[in-house]
């Protein structure tokens, strides 16, 4: 009998999987397969990760895993009989913490939920554009004090402004990239965008050749970085980017913390370089206590939740399926992760 696990049961009840998906999912399989539906809760935050001794033991013999990231000693597991795991799929978009160098050495298929948080995200990136352009720090500050200050928003130094003509830079031009840049064009910002690999998009201009990153920012009236964790983006916007940027600008990471240095970013902050910073992740997570970050008036702080959503599990559902469809049918597989470049 061949084997898959479904470990998906994320302790977060937006994120668990309804009782009708787990159904499905055994229907969609042939006869002589088995699913085993793993019922200890695991943790989805970030990439992923959470180990229970019923997935450890699930893991061992089964051809499919499908899961919430995938923490080294499940891998292992899977490993003990190295002709059997063929394919794990992870419910989140980031793979960083899965690239152990066994499963890079391996001939086991990798895939991840690239895409399926774009919609989410690309509202959250709105609302954070929306909060610096129209003043909405500057009106939470005067409710917070019983105050009536319309002098906030009108001085010529209140950063408010309209969208409309504004230009909108984005840094990692995947599904996410692409999502936030039609909800971009749709209130008549201009989009420019820079990818590893450049592609045509008409909702975005392409900024490509030498010093691509740096016109990028010199450009822009708000950045975000949407960029997969890797170790060519780790710290890919330090001091001397930060010193490119347009004064006045507004900077969005939905990405991973260690894209930014973040001392670089405090003193652009402190500086009244940047207009605010939208800032979803983080280098350290939770955010400690004593980060400057939360005392700043110009930045706006989320818990890593931009990609939180109800339909999650609507567009992860049929993700899944269709792959599982393509893998006993020997077709290739979506959203395959190239182990090597890391995304």
């Amino acid at each position: 009998m061949r084997r898959a696990v479904f470990n998906m049961r994320d302790e977060r009840p937006v994120w668990s999987p309804p009782a009708s998906f787990v159904e499905r999912l055994r229907a969609s399989l042939p006869a002589d397969w088995e699913l085993i539906d793993v019922a200890a809760p695991v943790s989805g935050r970030g990439d992923g990760g959470g180990t229970s001794e019923e997935a450890l033991h699930a893991i061992r013999g089964a051809e499919i895993y499908l899961g919430l990231g995938l923490p080294h000693d499940l891998l292992m597991a899977g490993l003990d009989d190295p002709r059997r795991l063929r394919w794990i799929h992870t419910g989140a978009a980031g793979v960083a913490s899965l690239l152990h160098r066994e499963l890079i050495a391996s001939n086991i298929i990798l895939t991840n939920s690239a895409g399926i948080h774009a919609p989410p995200i690309a509202e959250t990136v709105l609302a954070m554009m929306l909060h610096f352009a129209r003043g909405l720090d500057h009106a939470v500050r005067a409710q917070q004090h019983a105050e009536w200050r319309p002098g906030a928003f009108e001085g010529s130094s209140s950063g408010v402004r309209e969208l409309a003509g504004a230009t909108l830079g984005i840094i990692g031009y995947g599904g996410i990239g692409r999502t936030i840049a039609r909800r971009a064009r749709a209130l008549d910002m201009r989009v420019a965008a820079l990818r590893r690999t450049p592609s045509y998009d008409d909702s975005a201009e392409m900024i490509t050749g030498d010093d691509a990153l740096g016109r990028l920012l010199e450009m822009s009236d708000v950045i975000v970085l949407c960029v997969p964790a890797t170790p060519a983006t780790r710290g890919m916007i330090g001091a001397s980017e930060m010193a490119r940027v347009r004064p006045g600008a507004v900077l969005i990471n939905v990405a991973r913390g260690s894209v930014i240095d973040e001392a670089a970013l405090l003193d652009a902050l402190h500086k009244g370089r940047l207009r605010g910073a939208g800032l979803d992740v983080f280098a350290a997570e939770p955010l400690p206590p004593d980060s400057t970050l939360w005392t700043l008036p110009n930045v706006l702080i989320t818990p890593h939740v931009s990609a939180t959503t109800p339909h999650y599990w609507e567009r992860e559902g049929e993700l899944i399926l269709d792959n599982v469809a393509r893998f006993v049918a020997g077709e290739p597989l979506t959203n395959v992760v190239d182990t090597a470049a890391g995304y």
